[in-house]
C-alpha cells in the first residue's frame, strides 16, 4: 500500500470522523478543489473508491499495527 502523505493522513482522519468535504474544507483552510483532490489520491493509494471503503481499510491497518505513523503511512 502507497503511503498517505501527511496532509492526505489529516484529510483521512477528518473524512473518518465523519466529516463531509465542505467540513474538512473549512477545518484545513484549504479550498474543497483541494480536498477532493486529497481524497481522490487517498482513495487510488488505497486502492479503494468510497469513504466507506478508505475508512475501514485504515482502521484494519491501525488494529493491526496500532497507528499510522508506526506503519509508516506518513512521509
Amino acid at each position: 500500500m502507497e503511503r498517505l502523505t501527511e496532509r492526505e493522513a489529516e484529510v483521512m482522519n477528518l473524512l473518518a470522523s465523519g466529516l463531509n468535504n465542505q467540513e474538512i474544507s473549512e477545518q484545513l483552510c484549504i479550498s474543497t478543489h483541494t480536498t477532493k483532490a486529497h481524497v481522490s489520491n487517498i482513495y487510488k493509494k488505497l486502492g479503494v473508491t468510497n469513504r466507506v471503503l478508505a475508512v475501514k481499510q485504515i482502521i484494519a491497518k491501525m488494529l493491526n499495527n496500532k497507528n499510522l505513523k508506526d506503519d509508516k503511512f506518513v512521509d
